[in-house]
């Protein structure tokens, strides 16, 4: 009895959970609102370094680092504990936004934009493995899905900070934004997480999983970044850098397998649960991040609609989706079951894409903002519950990995779905108007709106209707992709959620 009030009175209190999730809610809103304040801000860093040609790698250099890092910090908070890592990850994000928002050309921008992601990839993973720390998988799902709406708060908000910084301020704004935000964050985070214990042994790094992992994830994530939009993807250096990644991921596979303290230890995969629920986690960021790339093109391109308005259709949907996710998040809780969201989530968003596939020029908007709905609650329905399911199979000792690993396989998704749904796009388009006896449009459409409206009427007679059938056919490939994964969820183990989580130090006499 004495050893149970001991537990209850080392546990975390409801008021220090918020706390910590306060000081987690903007570390990701940090790094999402970073990427989506950039986004409005790129042509007019352009337009300041006269570097449109090397533009993309504002984007791209950031994706190469925090994605090969989620699992490095991952593995290492194991070993240090989420609140050194969590602090070293915002400290990275602070000086690589300071240094940002000083760059004086294109190629310090792309380097402090690769130190920025570095940061990122520690934000995203540790802020994920704070929550486990110190709330349990039963009680997480609630919670879980604070964390969620980040993303679709910072979707809301990131495109008008970055609007109001250029019209009004500078592009720069962009980065200095990140400064007060990190400072924040840092403080509570240093509070809130001081009672987690931390078991710190001597264990090795694995210097060498890294040295393989990170050459392979960066040939994948340029394969991803540059096939069917830099080069075909049938070329040369599309090949060579998927035999590149190939053998790097191969030779990181085989030696995994031997490493004293793997980065990513070969004993996740004996668990059906974290092999199925990370194929999952691929798919989900495929499914919702390439739909939510090509929808607003569509509504700009083939509906007519100006970039305002495109970007205020995302709002109720978005809001929408938040409301999903935390709805589910409380199921989770209440009922124990995860996987019966999943199923729902995932059928929601293979009917949304298949809705989308319909859109033709005179969809009416209306009509197309019940389709986003649609897919936005199939989106919130499904975050959670992976996070939970994935946090929840793994052993204490191996949190951190497992999170990492989860943002690493959601990071891969996202870049590859994205990737591939848009290259499907232009090889329709230009294969539909080449059977026209007419020359390809992908240059009119890389050059936005105004290149667009620039086409005599004859051509684009013949451009929309193309486009139209080439993001049916994009949309249809993601519904596909959400099949596949609303099958995967037959295959999910449904284990009891934990309702323990990680010891915490002994309250000081008169802490809160």
């Amino acid at each position: 009895m004495p050893d149970r009030a001991a537990e209850q009175h080392n546990a975390f209190t409801h008021h220090e959970v918020l706390r910590i999730l306060s000081g987690v809610l903007l570390c990701m809103l940090m790094a999402s609102l970073d990427q989506t304040v950039l986004a409005t801000a790129l042509p007019a860093i352009a337009a300041d370094f006269n570097g449109v040609p090397h533009l993309s790698w504002v984007i791209t250099a950031y994706l190469l680092t925090s994605t090969g890092t989620t699992l490095i910090f991952g593995k290492l908070s194991d070993f240090y504990g989420r609140r050194l890592l969590l602090e070293i990850s915002i400290g990275v994000f602070f000086v690589a936004s300071l240094a940002c928002a000083l760059s004086q050309n294109m190629g310090s921008l792309i380097a402090a934009r690769a130190l920025q992601g570095i940061g990122g990839g520690g934000l995203y993973s540790m802020a994920q493995a704070a929550i486990a720390d110190v709330v349990s998988p039963r009680e997480r799902g609630r919670y879980q899905a604070y964390i969620t709406s980040m993303f679709g708060t910072a979707a809301l908000a990131g495109p008008l900070i970055g609007g109001l910084s250029v019209d009004y301020l500078s592009w720069r704004w962009a980065f200095w934004i990140n400064l007060p935000l990190g400072a924040v964050a840092f403080f509570l985070c240093h509070r809130g997480l001081a009672r987690v214990v931390v078991k710190r042994e001597k264990r090795p790094i694995d210097y060498r999983g890294a040295a393989l992992l990170l050459p392979g994830v960066t040939a994948l994530m340029l394969v991803a970044a540059w096939g069917g939009n830099e080069v075909p993807w049938l070329s040369w250096p599309i090949f060579a850098l998927v035999v590149f990644g190939a053998a790097f991921v191969i030779m990181f596979a085989r030696w995994e397998g031997r490493a004293p303290e793997a980065l990513l230890p070969p004993r996740l995969f004996a668990s059906a649960v974290f092999r199925v629920a990370s194929f999952l986690n691929f798919l989900i960021n495929a499914v919702s991040i390439g739909a939510f790339l090509l929808i607003p093109v569509f509504l700009q391109f083939v509906i007519g609609v100006s970039a305002g308005v495109s970007g205020a259709m995302l709002v109720l949907p978005l809001a929408v989706q938040i409301v999903s996710s935390i709805s589910t998040g409380r199921r989770v809780q209440r009922t124990g079951r995860y996987v019966p969201s999943l199923r729902v989530g995932f059928t929601a968003l293979v009917f949304g894409a298949l809705l989308f596939a319909t859109m033709k020029a005179e969809t009416p908007l209306w009509l197309i903002e019940l389709f986003l709905t649609v897919h936005a609650i199939g989106i919130g329905l499904c975050q959670s519950p992976l996070w939970v399911a994935v946090q929840n199979s793994a052993e204490m000792r191996d949190l951190g990995a497992v999170t990492g690993s989860t943002a690493f396989f959601r990071a891969l998704g996202g870049a590859f779905g994205a990737a591939i749904l848009w290259s499907i796009l232009l090889t329709v388009l230009d294969a539909t108007v080449a059977a026209a006896g007419h020359a390809s449009f992908s240059a009119a459409l890389r050059g936005g709106r105004a290149a667009l409206a620039a086409l005599p009427q004859a051509e684009r007679a013949i451009l929309i209707p193309a486009l139209s059938h080439g993001f049916g056919v994009a949309f249809l490939v993601d519904a596909g992709t959400a099949a596949i994964a609303l099958i995967a969820t037959h295959f999910l183990k449904e284990i009891p959620l934990r309702t323990t989580t990680q010891s915490a130090k002994p309250q000081r006499q008169g802490a809160d």
